[in-house]
């Protein structure tokens, strides 16, 4: 038994195909099929059900499964004490951001992080805060982008800024001439929202002191999957919406009929932090990543210093 044959089993774990976990893993599915085979005559059991048309773990060998992922995972962090102690800013960081942050942060980091850290290698991926949350956990990401707090033990956060929430409105719509726009005013719009999965949406609903009841019926049945879909709901008068203040340097706001107003709604914001496991041994890249964060935000948000 070796690591390589603990990354083939990972591999067809989590693809339930053997021809997927063989491009995964850079060979071809022969030598993978023969290498779990030779593993399983190793261990005496079954780790997979085979048939025609699936591949599905047995008990036996998810147990093996959770075990296998420690041993990678210790692995990879002997890896990483080694390259930090050579350079702790080196090698590749992988970093998950929710899909209401990746698109309006990145732009504004990417070309600093490359000039200011080249020997830095980011490796971005954009998906739900429970998907990170999980990748987190299974070692597949080293820090998440998350505007949730968690209380998990074995993680750990670094705050990083919060960002108010701004309300969207049509050109045309009553708000454009009020000066201040409050919770009363909101309560007597139809807030449009993000699909459910989306942190952003629970977030507008407390905002507004909407209940996930309340927020069934109607509402539920405009609910959109991103917000360049919500700014086009809002733009064709189904309702408002809340957005969050990065998004306001979005390509929809430039010639989209859609104007944007601070809220007068005390706390109505929400905390971006850089989440990642207590065991990461990296710290410094990921000090190093947090201040070019830091450093490129606009003034819409609220810095949280060191």
């Amino acid at each position: 038994m070796n690591l390589r044959d603990l990354n083939y089993l990972v591999a067809v774990a989590e693809t339930n195909n053997f021809s997927k976990a063989a491009e995964r893993c850079f060979v071809s599915q022969p030598t993978l099929s023969g290498q779990i085979k030779k593993l399983e005559e190793e261990l005496g059991v079954t780790l997979f059900e085979r048939t025609n048309r699936s591949v599905e773990i047995t008990a036996i060998g998810s147990e093996i499964l959770s075990h296998a992922r420690q041993i990678l995972e210790q692995a990879d962090v002997i890896a990483q004490v080694a390259r930090a102690h050579q350079d702790p800013l080196a090698g590749p960081l992988r970093v998950g951001a929710i899909p209401t942050i990746s698109p309006y942060l990145m732009p504004l980091i990417l070309a600093p992080l490359k000039k200011e850290h080249p020997q830095m290698q980011l490796i971005l991926s954009e998906e739900m805060t429970e998907t990170l949350l999980t990748r987190l956990h299974n070692h597949e990401i080293d820090v998440a982008l998350l505007a949730t707090p968690t209380k998990e033990p074995s993680l750990e956060s670094i705050p990083l800024f919060d960002e108010p929430f701004w309300v969207a409105f049509p050109r045309k719509h009553g708000f454009y001439n009020k000066e201040k726009i409050t919770r009363t005013d909101i309560d007597k719009e139809t807030l449009l929202l993000l699909s459910e999965g989306h942190c952003l949406a629970k977030q507008a609903m407390d905002v507004c002191h909407i209940s996930e009841r309340q927020s069934e019926g109607e509402m539920a049945d405009l609910r959109a999957a991103s917000l360049e879909t919500l700014i086009q709901l809002v733009k064709a008068g189904y309702g408002i919406t809340l957005i969050p203040a990065l998004a306001l340097g979005g390509s929809w706001a430039s010639g989209s009929g859609i104007v944007t107003h601070p809220l007068n709604i005390k706390n109505a914001s929400r905390r971006i932090s850089l989440v990642f496991r207590s065991s990461f041994p990296r710290r410094a890249a990921l000090s190093a990543f947090a201040e070019i964060i830091r450093s490129r935000l606009p003034n819409t948000v609220k810095l949280i210093k060191s």
